[in-house]
């Protein structure tokens, strides 16, 4: 342990607890981390999902690898290294709003499993729910908006998942929603028929 790790005192045990804020806001907080390539579907269906969840009542956070890029974790690259530490800090910003009583969802790439369980450590397995959004790699170069696969192809990006870097597909994810076939609202809705049950709260403090 360095000085300055001896110098941290954390006091989360003098905070509201998770259960009161939890009650207050009449959800159960969980974790909804979206996996899967670029271009599969994860950002479109997280804020499809927040718009419903928004509706019923409930407060929620979207996590999406382009804004936090743009923020939080600006100073990462792509390497491996960069890679699970762009992770690391996601789960515990997520973590965070978990402990808020906010139903939190992630929408990144994470292509490797230990990433993943990493993230699911640091969070909670109880609470981390992992969703693999499976979409066949054409289709998500097919839909291409951004023309990141095009530039993959070419050499102009380097270290870019599905093209010259390797996805690890989940072993176990609690949900997999192939969108391959169907429209986007019957993915929103697949994950939905899901979430709900375990955000629901039983009003009791």
């Amino acid at each position: 342990m360095t000085q300055s790790e001896r110098n941290i005192h954390p006091s989360f045990d003098q905070f509201v607890s998770r259960h009161n804020k939890e009650w207050l806001l009449q959800q159960r907080s969980k974790v909804v981390w979206l996996t899967g390539l670029s271009g599969s579907g994860k950002t479109t269906i997280a804020k499809g999902v927040e718009r419903v969840l928004f509706e019923m009542g409930h407060i929620t956070m979207i996590l999406d690898g382009d804004n936090v890029r743009a923020g939080i974790n600006n100073n990462l690259g792509f390497s491996p290294d960069d890679r699970k530490e762009n992770i690391r800090r996601i789960a515990e910003t997520a973590r965070l709003f978990l402990d808020s009583g906010i139903v939190t969802i992630c929408s990144f790439v994470s292509p490797m499993e230990e990433m993943r369980q990493a993230a699911a450590s640091i969070i909670g397995k109880n609470d981390f729910i992992e969703v693999y959004i499976n979409t066949p790699l054409a289709e998500c170069e097919r839909r291409d908006v951004k023309g990141l696969y095009a530039k993959a192809r070419k050499g102009e990006i380097k270290d870019f998942t599905g093209i010259n870097a390797p996805f690890e597909v989940p072993a176990h994810p609690a949900l997999e929603i192939m969108t391959k076939g169907q429209t986007v609202e019957d993915s929103v809705r697949q994950l939905l028929e899901y979430v709900v049950p375990l955000i629901q709260h039983d009003g009791v403090r």
